[in-house]
This record gives C-alpha cells, structure tokens and sequence, in this order.
C-alpha cells in the first residue's frame, strides 16, 4: 500500500498544497516551524481519522479560516482508495471513503494501517500508564474493530461505575445489587481485553526484541514486560476485593484500566536509567515492532512515518535504521528533517532514491 498523492487545505499553516509521492522514500526538509510535521501529521488524520499531536480537531484549522479539508488517494493492492476528511468550526467531523460517508469512524481504524515515530513519543517512558496503554490498544485496534468496540463498552461501563460510586458517596445510599450488574458488565468487557492484550504481547515482546538487537548490536540488554492485576487475580473476585476501597476513594482501583508495560535496560527501569539515546532506540524498536505486527497480521505494508529522527541517534544507528526500512520489508516511508545536506548524503550512502520536497513557511518545493 502507498499515498499517491495529498492534498490539504486550511491546515495548520498550509492555505493549500498539493503533493505527489513516490512509492519509496519521500523527506520533507526545511527549518523547525516551516511545517513538515505538520504533512505528517495529514497523512495521519486520513489513515486513523485525527492529529497525532492534538486531539482538538478545531484546533488544526488554519488561523484566520472556518474549515480544514484533507484529501488523499491510496493505491492498495492495485485499488485506489480516495479517503476526505473535513472539519468545519461547531460541525460534526466529516470522514469520506470514495466519496462514502462513514457512519462510524471507527469502521475505518486499520484500512489504511500507519506507523509514526516521532519526538513526542518520549511520553511513553516518561510519562505515566496511560500512555503506554494507548500504544497497546494503538496496535491492536488497527487489525481488530471488535477490540476497539470492546474497548469504548468497557470505558463507558467504567464511567458509570466511578458515576454510582460518586453517588453512593454522596447521598449514602448504597444498593449492592445494582454496583454487582456494573461488576458483571465490567468483567465480561475487561476480561475479553486482557485476553486480547496478552496473547498480543506474547507474539509483539518478541519482534521488539528482534529490532532493539538489531539497532543496538546486541550491546544491551532491555526487558519488555505486560502489567495486568489480572495476570495474578479473577477480575470479579478483584473487584469483589476492592469494593471498600472503591466506595472510599469514589472511583474504580482494579481492572485492565490499570494495565502498564514495564521498560527495562539491564535489570533497570529505561525511564531512570536509559540514556536518551538509549530510549530513543527503545521507542524505535517499539514502533519498528508495531509495523512488523501489522505488515503479518494484514499482509501488506503500511505507512512509515518519521519525523525528526536523527536527532540523538548516533550515525551509526541512523544509518543502520535508514538501510533497515528501505529494504523490501517496509514499502512507503515519509521522513522530516531539517538538513536537506544531511538526508541527501544518508540515502547516497547507502545507494537509496530519496524524492525531496523544502518546506518554507507553509510552501513546498518537490
């Protein structure tokens, strides 16, 4: 699968562009704030129907404008695909495949699979569970619309959990009956989760540790780990366990919602002990492991996105990686970086076409 080309109207600082890409390597170039990141960030909302930076969709419109309009036409598996996504101010998000409205946006989430590697990605160490749980459930989602249906049941049960613990708190009343029906719910949802998430990271823990090997030459040893109460304890007995604590403190304290991945370097937590380079590579392997788990599970190549890279990555390790996702186990890969010098002598080096495009200030040179 590839973008045969892009178009973008109103968005973030563009007024209007228009972009042809190769099959290859295509590299976005210019300084910081020209707006690379932002073709990206395009290419993202029409392969899972919002920013990866910002999930304010008004927020994206250009200043001074009431609409944003992104168009683009796929080639997959020699089908074209022509995907629209359009944002008004105060309207309802507007999704379109071939010129078909979408009822339900999750309908679209792994048609057009995606991977983006990026500077903001350091929140998944650095930041807490929830982030690294949104990878997880990332991942997945994109080859199971049944996981991410599942995922928006349980949240919503979740919701009016926390909703009636709050109002037993609150007026005193309390039916145990009516907190067991919401248990029962919870159960059934978070359990076939968990099951999803475990047989996931069973297969995944293994393609990371392949790529991490490879970027690092076997030089260090780091530990990816799945965290669940439920690896230990039943559910419904958790929850059974925990009733008091919850009524206490007015929300729900067991369940998959607590899930976490553990990061390890060398018997270590990454997060304390990882150089940045080192976390870099981690989160490197992490992503070049999502597009390892989607390429088996759909049968074709998705989209590779990286943006700004090469920064703390040594030469050796960008070239290293550069050569690993030009060869025939990726397919399209969109680069940004701010040294058009720099992406010319990395693909020279390693004998790679490279279609170059400078931005400037919301303008685009090819």
């Amino acid at each position: 699968m590839y973008l045969q080309q892009l178009s973008v109207i109103n968005f973030k600082n563009y007024e209007e562009a228009e972009l042809v890409f190769s099959k290859g390597v295509n590299a976005f170039t210019g300084n910081n704030g020209a707006g690379k990141t932002n073709l990206l960030d395009a290419i993202h909302y029409l392969s899972l129907c919002k920013s990866y930076f910002n999930p304010i969709d008004s927020q994206q419109i250009k200043q001074g404008t009431d609409f944003f309009i992104i168009t683009g036409v796929f080639n997959k598996n020699q089908q074209t695909e022509a995907v629209a996504c359009s944002v008004k101010r105060n309207q309802k998000k507007q999704f379109k495949r071939n010129k078909k409205d979408y009822q339900r946006l999750a309908d679209h989430i792994g048609l057009l699979p995606l991977v983006m590697i990026s500077p903001y990605d350091t929140s998944i160490i650095t930041e807490g569970s929830e982030e690294r749980r949104k990878f997880i459930d990332n991942v997945i989602s994109q080859t199971d619309n049944h996981y991410l249906d599942e995922l928006i049941t349980y949240n919503k049960v979740l919701a009016n959990r926390n909703a009636l613990l709050k109002l037993i708190a609150d007026t005193g009343r309390y039916d145990p009956s009516l907190l067991e029906v919401m248990d029962e719910q919870l159960v059934q949802s978070g359990n076939r989760i968990f099951e999803r998430r475990k047989a996931f990271m069973e297969g995944f823990t293994e393609i990371f540790n392949k790529h991490y090997s490879f970027l690092s030459d076997d030089a260090e040893l780091v530990e990816l780990a799945y965290e669940s109460q439920l690896l230990q304890d039943d559910f419904a007995g958790l929850l059974k366990k925990t009733v008091e604590r919850d009524r206490a403190l007015e929300r729900t304290t067991a369940g998959i919602h607590k899930d976490d991945l553990q990061f390890g370097i060398h018997g270590m937590a990454m997060k304390k002990f990882g150089s940045q380079g080192q976390q870099k590579s981690f989160l490197i392997a992490l992503k070049l492991a999502q597009y390892t788990f989607l390429y088996q599970q759909k049968g074709f190549k998705p989209l590779l996105l990286l943006d700004d890279i090469f920064d703390k990555l040594d030469d050796e390790r960008v070239t290293k990686l550069m050569k690993m996702v030009s060869n025939n186990d990726f397919g399209q890969v969109f680069i940004t970086d701010t040294s058009i010098k720099r992406v010319s002598e990395i693909f020279d080096k390693i004998a790679v076409e490279v279609k170059l495009f400078n931005v400037s200030k919301g303008a685009i040179d090819a």
